[in-house]
């Protein structure tokens, strides 16, 4: 593994209108936040705004269609987390013990309420060590500043998200955009062996947070395999003795090794004789024209042991029985 994968380090591919808006709107975010808490309460300081909405800005600017990010996990998430660390501040005497069950409770209930929001640890820990300032709001803290901070920023998403066709704050919402650019729609719709159910099973067998929907995933998934399939292989590119791969998934995947060919300059005359080496229909021969073979094929690929290894080393594998 390199130093790069180890830390997680990789420039993303996304265009500076992104990365502009997303700053743009955590500046407008906790701008609103503070004057509008400190018309309502009065208060100043730690008391009118928490840091916890700096992150809370991150996720609903940056990644508004994330899991993480949406209504429920905001509004959610930093409540119960402030209700849990301003009680372990009230009822446990060493700070230290407190800070750290406000957070680890905070994490669980999180859990339990599916609502995990990592700004929430933040407001669980402010309660604790956030200074006379919070400690004298009591459990007033939870409604104001944090719910209030929290129904702000939450109405502020929804507002600055809507200016960008390409954002929609909650992420439901991007289902209503999609279907009313019909020749998006178009161009993104793949049809897919793969249904919701699949996806939601998958994520559960995991048994990991992912900060992505399951819908998003679909769309992804589906983004990806259009993809794929416009970088098929040329009928030149089919040759005597080589061996192609489809790159599908479960029953259809197949490996194929070209045994025989009649080159013609008539492409419908232009025949190849091929033999089924892995996957469905192993051992099984077939011909077809070689632009045929072409428009099946994904890859070409080399076997190395008992894997198949596509150029650049990515590995396909035989699917489980």
């Amino acid at each position: 593994m390199s130093v790069r994968a180890f830390f997680g380090f990789d420039f993303e591919q996304i265009s500076h209108a992104e990365r502009l808006a997303s700053g743009a709107g955590g500046f407008v975010g906790i701008f609103l936040i503070a004057v509008i808490s400190y018309y309502f309460t009065g208060f100043e300081g730690a008391a009118v705004i928490v840091p916890s909405m700096g992150a809370s800005a991150v996720l609903v600017f940056a990644v508004p269609h994330g899991k993480l990010s949406q209504p429920w996990n905001v509004l959610g998430g930093n409540g119960v987390s402030a209700l849990v660390g301003m009680t372990c501040y009230l009822y446990v005497p060493d700070a230290f013990l407190a800070a750290a069950l406000a957070v680890g409770i905070a994490i669980t209930l999180m859990h339990y309420l599916s609502c995990i929001h990592p700004p929430g640890g933040a407001s669980a820990l402010a309660a604790v060590i956030g200074g006379d300032a919070i400690h004298a709001l009591g459990y007033q803290y939870v409604l104001t500043p944090v719910l209030l901070n929290s129904f702000i920023i939450f109405l502020v998403a929804i507002g600055f998200n809507y200016l960008f066709p390409w954002r929609r704050y909650p992420a439901s919402l991007m289902k209503s955009v999609r279907q009313s650019r019909p020749a998006q729609t178009k161009e993104e719709e793949h049809e897919s062996s793969l249904s919701q159910d699949d996806l939601d099973y998958a994520m559960r067998k995991m048994d990991l947070l992912v900060d992505i929907t399951a819908d998003d995933l679909k769309r992804l998934y589906s983004l990806a395999s259009k993809y794929s399939e416009s970088k098929c292989l040329r009928p030149e590119d089919i040759k005597l003795d080589h061996y192609y791969s489809n790159s599908q998934h479960g029953n259809q995947w197949q490996i194929r090794h070209i045994i025989d060919e009649s080159p013609h300059e008539d492409p419908a005359r232009d025949k190849v004789i091929y033999k089924i080496v892995a996957g469905q229909g192993r051992y099984n021969t077939g011909t077809c024209t070689r632009e045929e073979f072409a428009v099946w094929a994904r890859f070409e690929v080399e076997q190395q042991g008992d894997d198949w290894v596509r150029p650049g080393g990515t590995i396909e594998s035989e699917p489980a029985p």
